[in-house]
């Protein structure tokens, strides 16, 4: 397991301390682990794709930490009221219908490949902004910067959402092709 990984790993480590850091009332030493796992999630890429070390388990591994830790912060934000509902019912709904259509594509016999989209990278990257808004709070008053970054991750989630559903389709679509294919093979052999 390569660096890469590790880094991936430290960031999954990362999420229950930063969520206890925020209940505990302790948002300047919470914004520094957020802030550090979201620098490990860059690093962590600029290592792989730099040493040509992207593996399967990074694959699964980075997505499943970036979702984690940004469930996490939408969820405990929202909690504490430095968040509004909405956003986090956003961000949450996307990465559950996402999942649940995963599952469903594994359990007609195909296989998902995701490839990250334009709209999904903005996505993360303005849900991060969001966060550190929500970290912010306590310290300074939200301007119009912290709005516009809300909604726009807002509109992104959602983009990125339809994005990765028309990918799902096309997954199913060729999965169904490939049965198609292989039926009418079975049938020309008997």
């Amino acid at each position: 397991m390569g660096l890469a990984n590790w880094l991936t790993l430290l960031r999954i480590v990362m999420v229950p301390v930063f969520v206890s850091l925020l209940v505990y009332r302790k948002p300047g030493p919470a914004l520094v682990v957020f802030a550090t796992a979201a620098f490990t999630d860059l690093l962590d890429g600029y290592i792989a794709r730099r040493r040509g070390s992207q593996s399967r388990l990074g694959a699964f591994l980075d997505p499943m930490a970036d979702k984690l830790l940004l469930t996490a912060s939408f969820v405990t934000l929202t909690y504490l009221k430095a968040l509004p509902f909405w956003i986090a019912a956003v961000v949450i709904s996307r990465d559950v219908i996402l999942a649940l259509g995963t599952v469903l594509i594994f359990m007609l016999g195909g296989r998902v490949h995701p490839r990250p989209t334009w709209a999904g990278k903005a996505a993360t990257f303005l849900q991060i902004l969001t966060v550190l808004g929500g970290l912010l709070a306590p310290y300074v008053a939200p301007g119009l910067a912290a709005r516009v970054a809300l909604w726009l991750a807002a509109l992104f989630t959602v983009v990125s959402g339809l994005q990765y559903l028309v990918q799902g389709m096309r997954f199913l679509n060729a999965t169904h092709d490939e049965e198609r294919e292989g039926s009418r093979e079975g049938a020309f052999l008997r």
